[in-house]
């Protein structure tokens, strides 16, 4: 499944800033617009795998994972 994130950019004072609109957490700064566009990239993927792995660690035994497609 595939899913689409939304970055939102911007300059200012010689850097380029981002965050990601969808997961709260996902932010980044970098001198580039290229390189702000990868790390968030890497970041949010991390960021998204992070939650993954608590989530199931948190879990009781038994649980069931349900993709659920939007």
């Amino acid at each position: 499944m595939s899913q689409t994130y939304t970055a939102v950019i911007q300059q200012s004072d010689g850097w380029w800033l981002g965050w990601i609109q969808e997961i709260p957490g996902v932010n980044c700064q970098e001198r580039t617009r290229d390189e702000l566009l990868n790390t968030l990239e890497i970041t949010l993927r991390e960021t998204i795998e992070f939650n993954r792995e608590e989530a199931i660690r948190d879990a009781e035994a038994g649980y069931q994972e349900i993709t659920i497609q939007l």
